[in-house]
């Protein structure tokens, strides 16, 4: 996929939308071979996701040995809206709690008082973290009524095919 294509599909409103939540779905291959999806915060920053973890998480081992992974962002209503990313990861791993780590957390609810409360906690917890950086190198938004997976749009072709013989 051409970097221009993914620049397009990410400048869409929807995915901008998608960018703005929470959570993804982060997708790698651990140290033993097999698949993992975990939920966890991100931020969009125009170009990167950045996701943070602590320094002594198992996912880091595996991704220094395979960086490849895909990120799903969706909604959880009817029909849903779903932006599918892979990329590599670069690990970078920093002193104290990066300001993404924050940004990334800003959305939850919280009173004010929550929130230094939440920071107090984060900042006696991590010395630092490694921030996990995804660029895209690939990009499908799925929105059930512009564009569907590519197994539906086929299906679709197929059967009108059928019709129109």
């Amino acid at each position: 996929m051409e970097p221009s294509e993914i620049t397009e599909i990410l400048n869409r409103p929807l995915s901008r939308e998608l960018l703005a939540r929470d959570l993804t779905r982060l997708a790698y291959v651990a140290k033993d071979g097999t698949p993992r999806t975990i939920p966890i915060a991100f931020t969009w920053n125009g170009s990167e996701i950045v996701l943070c973890t602590s320094k002594n998480a198992p996912k880091l081992p595996a991704l220094r040995a395979n960086p490849a992974v895909a990120l799903t962002i969706d909604t959880e209503v009817h029909p849903p809206k779903i932006l599918l990313i892979r990329g590599r990861a670069e690990l970078d791993p920093v002193e104290g709690i990066p300001d993404e780590y924050l940004q990334m957390n800003g959305t939850y609810t919280m009173t004010p008082e929550q929130r230094v409360e939440w920071e107090a906690e984060v900042r006696s917890l991590y010395d630092g973290m490694v921030r996990i950086v995804v660029t895209p190198t690939w990009a499908k938004l799925i929105d059930f009524e512009n564009t569907l997976p590519t197994a539906v749009e086929e299906l679709v072709r197929q059967r009108a095919e059928r019709q129109n013989a």
